[in-house]
């Protein structure tokens, strides 16, 4: 993928890749947030950093290999992929002398760290101090990816006898409070392979790490659970909704509903950007009620969640159909990322007082 920028969808026929449209107000809106969004898409194999000049919105996609969940610490970027996770980390000095395009951008990404973790089905992923926990949903627990061994095992729902990578119970998203997993979300409290499946519309439930209680159950496939101002939201995928979960009674209260699967959000002051994919074609989903309807565009909603307000969106129309997560990047108008899978970022030397560029390609080297 180039550098280019990709531009919104035209009104005719015949759409470039990631073809997308926008409500009129969004590049404003992004803009004076002083802020900009990456996102990760799995089904595509793309990150996505969207940004804003003001009055037009720039997509950048970067190849990599199954994207899901993504944490943001400092400059560190961590991205749980199908088989690796990746820790990327932005330097403002790369950006200012960047070879291809000088000055573009205000940082760039570039690959610092590497787990060769295997495939785990990582979902949710966060930091934790200087470690990365994530939620190991093919083993149903949360794990530390530090590279000693494909996966640490740090927790498991007391329902869960043994660890085995079977998928019992699609143990998939992780609020973080002071540094640390408080709340996972899970489609069952079940104990055999694959047995979530049987009644997945309904059995979703919500776990406080800590005391390893259930504190919400009866959930319709609850997805990214975040903890926003103290308060605890959830996703439902099956019913396109966000709920506020009340942690000491276990109620929730719908704040709004979607129209489409709902899964990966982020907030910044009082605005939540609320994720929306296209219905899988699997089985997995096939008897739900959004089986009935097939035409929900992939994309984002920017809401104001103290009413529940729509304020934006941005649509896909080619190309990206589901979407994992999304992280807002504060304080970063205009991102760039050195190429992951392209081996760009072996142009890209950097030390603590001074960076390089290396234009010159690369020469093979003998061992003497």
């Amino acid at each position: 993928m180039s550098d280019s920028d990709l531009p919104p969808a035209p009104p005719a026929a015949g759409l470039p890749p990631f073809a997308y449209t926008t409500s009129p107000e969004f590049p404003e809106l992004l803009d004076q947030l002083k802020a900009s969004l990456v996102m990760s898409t799995y089904q595509a194999g793309k990150l996505i950093f969207i940004s804003s000049d003001g009055e037009n919105i720039k997509l950048l996609p970067r190849n990599m290999d199954q994207p899901m969940g993504l944490a943001l610490q400092g400059n560190k970027l961590a991205v749980a992929c199908m088989h690796d996770t990746f820790v990327l980390a932005h330097d403002a000095r790369l950006a200012a002398a960047y070879p291809r395009r000088p000055g573009m951008y205000d940082t760039l990404f570039m690959p610092r760290r590497q787990f060769y973790s295997g495939t785990l089905h990582l979902h949710d992923i966060g930091w934790q101090g200087d470690h990365l926990i994530a939620v190991n949903t093919l083993f149903s627990c949360l794990c530390r990816v530090d590279g000693e061994y494909s996966f640490t095992p740090v927790w498991k729902p007391p329902f869960i006898t043994e660890l085995a990578p079977e998928d019992r119970c699609h143990l998939n998203g992780m609020a973080m409070v002071d540094g640390k997993p408080q709340y996972v979300s899970a489609f069952g409290a079940t104990n055999n392979k694959d047995d979530w499946r049987e009644k997945k519309y309904e059995s979703g439930i919500i776990m406080d790490v800590d005391s390893g209680e259930v504190i919400a159950g009866g959930l319709p496939m609850p997805h990214t659970p975040r903890v926003f101002d103290g308060e605890l939201y959830v996703l439902f995928s099956a019913t396109g909704e966000l709920a506020h979960i009340d942690v000491k009674t276990g109620r929730h209260e719908v704040v709004k509903k979607f129209d489409g699967y709902v899964r990966g959000m982020d907030k910044i002051g009082d605005y939540l950007f609320v994720c929306l994919s296209k219905l899988r074609k699997s089985h997995t989903f096939n008897d739900s009620e959004y089986a009935k309807k097939r035409d929900y565009q992939a994309g984002f909603e920017m809401i104001h969640l103290p009413t529940g307000g729509t304020i934006s969106h941005l649509k896909f129309h080619r190309s990206c159909d589901e979407i994992y997560d999304i992280c807002i990047l504060p304080g970063i108008k205009r991102p760039g990322i050195v190429g992951v899978l392209d081996g760009s970022y072996r142009m890209a030397l950097t030390m603590p007082d001074t960076i390089f560029w290396s234009t010159a390609p690369e020469t093979e080297q003998t061992a003497v």
